[in-house]
């Protein structure tokens, strides 16, 4: 599947005196994607009677490489959502919550962004692309979706699995550090969604 994502994406290259596709056929070609995919949106609280179900809307399911361009390409980019809002992107009609029966057992890689070195827009993309590319998966189909949380002075960016199965799961917490680009030194974080509202709960582990 990497491999067909890369040629689809070398597909939509422009050369620099180009300004359409590289020939007709990339009009009516389709790259499909092993899952079907669902953006979600959170919008940010208006009212505190609002509730979770209430702020959370599925965006468009898509299963191919170029519709995932069209919607890339049409939605705003990470760094113009505005304050307390979520990008959520979950494979086979999963809903990006605690209580869906694929993560009521798993947990979450999670790590946070904070200050102007980061270039959200580029780091999303990447993680965008290794989760419909599948090159992040693991063998045991862990990955259920990753989210995008825009909150004050950082960026948040957390990959859902369907297990705490830590054998498992640090090869897929190690390829998501290099997707990140994390630096020596930088920690990604992994936590049990039951254990997530505890404030004094701990990392199940982490991967540096």
């Amino acid at each position: 599947m990497s491999e067909e994502l890369n040629q689809a994406t070398k597909d939509f290259s422009l050369s620099e005196d180009k300004t359409v596709l590289e020939s007709k056929e990339d009009f009516t070609v389709k790259h499909p994607l092993n899952s079907k995919w669902t953006l979600w949106y959170t919008k940010p609280p208006v009212d505190p009677s609002e509730s979770w179900s209430d702020l959370l809307r599925p965006v468009v399911p898509f299963d191919t490489v170029e519709e995932f361009w069209g919607i890339f390409n049409a939605i705003p980019k990470a760094n113009e959502l505005p304050l307390k809002s979520d990008y959520h992107l979950f494979k086979n009609d999963i809903k990006p919550e605690w209580e869906d029966s694929e993560n009521s057992k798993g947990g979450k890689f999670s790590f946070q962004f904070k200050g102007k070195k980061y270039d959200i827009n580029e780091i999303w993309i990447r993680c965008l692309l290794s989760v419909i590319g599948e090159t992040i998966e693991g063998e045991e189909n862990e990955v259920n979706g990753i989210v995008l949380n825009v909150r004050k002075n950082c960026f948040k960016v957390g990959l859902w699995t369907k297990s705490c199965n830590k054998d498992s799961l640090i090869p897929i917490g190690e390829t998501l550090r290099k997707v990140l680009n994390l630096s020596e030194g930088e920690k990604l974080e992994f936590m049990s969604h039951k254990d997530s509202n505890d404030r004094s709960a701990k990392p199940l582990f982490i991967v540096e």
